[in-house]
């Protein structure tokens, strides 16, 4: 049986964070390691130099090779103003550490990518007694997909099973546990049967470990059609996946903010649970790179909020704490989007909606 009792407290504390205020979450930690310009030896450190297979790229890795960057970089979100910051962990599952033949590594990546973010949170908390600082564990969404094949002539093949992905996020998610996180971030969810297996891996863990954490959850819409990539609506989507009762339910990456809003604005008034919205800094230019400005981002995050849309803001790809600081600037003050009741209807789900009053 679970026991709730046995949560850590910080967890406990940080459902009444967003019942009091809208939440910070942190930027982007890739686009901030790319500041460092960092080569294959800083990804191999003297431990993987002679690894069989490149290196570079594996920024989850970096955890164990290059520490200092990634305790740095989220001590700089929470100096920025963030209230949660996400471990370095994308990519920390055996499917996804398997294209750089680094797979075994996965629980000692999450469990290391787990302490330096609670250092982090620790030494910022330090630095401004009194505030409280939380952990998130990032869970990505592979590098394979359970709803779409990879081979055109062959649609009924998959790349990977049910169960292996299971296998696979219960690794990741017991080690992040074990290393601290206060809460589990199912994020940038393209194809909702992968979030739905990392979904039931989180409560077989639970289950396991007789306590709970708060689930976040956030889904990526590819493009104006409005439909994440494995083709459901958002409120499809929220169908799906509304039975983990989740802290909070959200949108993160793939539009930009103003590209964002009919789907938000959608979510807020549908979801009964906390809404989460972290944007790219814009879309990306034709190099890549991403143009919005921190006030850019703060300006259409701060309408978000005022319309009450929100309870939890941050970025997604190409944010900095510049974006961060600007951004927690802006909504200070505003209130935090009011929870809907429960609805008792059926609500159903295939790549549309069926809800039955």
């Amino acid at each position: 049986m679970l026991n709730n009792s046995s949560t850590p407290s910080s967890a406990r504390d940080l459902p009444r964070l967003f019942a009091e205020r809208i939440v910070i979450l942190d930027g982007a930690m890739g686009s901030m390691i790319q500041n460092y310009r960092l080569e294959e030896n800083d990804f191999r450190g003297e431990r993987f130099r002679t690894h069989p297979h490149d290196l570079k790229g594996n920024n989850d890795l970096l955890c164990l090779t290059r520490p200092d960057i990634i305790e740095q970089i989220h001590f700089d979100y929470f100096a920025a103003g963030a209230d949660i910051v996400e471990t370095n962990t994308f990519n920390s599952t055996s499917i996804s550490q398997a294209d750089y033949k680094t797979e075994a590594l996965v629980r000692e990546i999450n469990l290391a990518a787990a302490q330096i973010a609670r250092r982090a949170a620790q030494k910022a908390e330090t630095t401004t007694p009194g505030r409280q600082c939380f952990v998130a564990g990032a869970i990505g969404p592979l590098n394979r997909t359970l709803s779409m094949s990879p081979d055109v002539n062959r649609p009924d093949f998959r790349a990977v099973s049910w169960d292996q992905v299971v296998d696979s996020y219960t690794e990741q998610i017991t080690a992040l546990i074990e290393g601290g996180v206060d809460a589990l971030l199912v994020e940038t969810i393209f194809d909702t049967l992968n979030a739905k297996a990392a979904l039931f891996a989180i409560e077989g863990v639970f289950e396991k470990l007789g306590r709970r954490l708060p689930i976040m959850i956030s889904v990526t819409i590819t493009d104006a059609s409005g439909r994440t990539l494995s083709g459901q609506t958002v409120e499809a989507f929220y169908n799906s996946i509304r039975h983990a009762k989740p802290l909070s339910i959200g949108i993160n990456c793939a539009l930009g903010g103003r590209q964002m809003r009919p789907y938000i604005e959608e979510l807020s008034q549908l979801a009964d649970c906390h809404v989460s919205c972290y944007p790219n800094a814009g879309l990306p230019n034709a190099f890549g790179g991403y143009d919005e400005t921190p006030a850019d981002m703060a300006a259409v995050l701060g309408e978000f909020a005022g319309a009450g849309f929100v309870n939890l803001v941050g970025g997604c790809c190409g944010s900095t704490p510049a974006h961060i600081a600007a951004i927690a600037k802006t909504v200070h003050g505003k209130k935090p989007h009011a929870t809907r009741v429960p609805s008792s209807a059926l609500r159903l789900s295939g790549l549309e909606p069926l809800v039955v009053a």
